[in-house]
């Protein structure tokens, strides 16, 4: 990788519900304070992703105040019928996002696809037009939006407000193509946002893990336009 390769975009909606996923079995819910890597992660890929590459979240700012709504749910029961459950939301929520990607180095059969510009222009263009896929805060149900915007602009509520700890939280996950082993693996770590600013970690850095479940790395396979008769193909209906 030659360039750095950062993207800065505004994301905002509604309503937003950051959760620790191995806790989503059922039940009532509340959201985080602040929004999740693996959430993040999630928007970026719904802007643009392919194989080739991995996002890499790099901070994010907190630009409006954090208030939490609750609001009434009937979850489906797994033994059938529904029940009432209470789920708490983040209200009417801004974030500025600065986030770059890397090549996936265990897609192998990608390599002749790591084309740094053409990503890049495709990833900002994709910002501009508002994502390739609906965008989502957490949870199917918070529909959010992305723009472009330079990252450090404008006024937040929680600029020059200090230091605020967060306790143990959900960071994302390991998954096999990308992490190279054959386990799902749940990453931890204690986030602090200083005057609004959350600068993650990344997730080689996290020190705390849970194995989820033993999993097996089986994306479909690719071999660009070295497949067998494409050319020949496209030829023919050239003519």
């Amino acid at each position: 990788m030659e360039k750095a390769n950062k993207v800065e975009l505004k994301i905002q909606g509604k309503y937003a519900l950051f959760t620790d996923p191995l806790t989503k079995i059922g039940g009532e819910k509340c959201s985080y304070h602040i929004p999740t890597y693996e959430a993040l992660k999630g928007v970026l890929s719904s802007v643009y992703w392919t194989p080739t590459i991995v996002w890499i979240i790099d901070c994010v700012r907190v630009m409006k105040r954090i208030r939490t709504q609750t609001r009434s749910a009937k979850p489906v029961d797994y033994s059938g019928g529904n029940s009432l459950a209470i789920y708490t939301y983040l209200a009417h929520v801004e974030y500025q996002v600065q986030a770059h990607f890397e090549w996936n180095m265990n897609r192998k059969d990608m390599a002749g696809d790591r084309n740094e510009n053409k990503h890049y222009f495709v990833a900002k263009r994709m910002i501009e037009k508002g994502g390739r896929r609906d965008i989502f805060l957490g949870a199917r149900e918070c529909q959010g939006y992305v723009e472009p915007c330079r990252f450090g602009e404008g006024i937040g509520d929680y600029d020059n407000y200090g230091e605020i700890a967060f306790d143990l939280m959900f960071h994302g996950f390991d998954y096999p193509d990308e992490f190279g082993k054959d386990e799902l693996h749940a990453r931890f770590w204690r986030p602090k946002m200083i005057d609004g600013q959350i600068d993650f970690i990344r997730p080689e850095k996290c020190t705390i893990r849970k194995l989820v479940r033993p999993m097996n790395a089986n994306p479909p396979q690719s071999v660009g336009l070295q497949e067998e008769g494409l050319f020949d193909e496209l030829d023919t209906k050239t003519v």
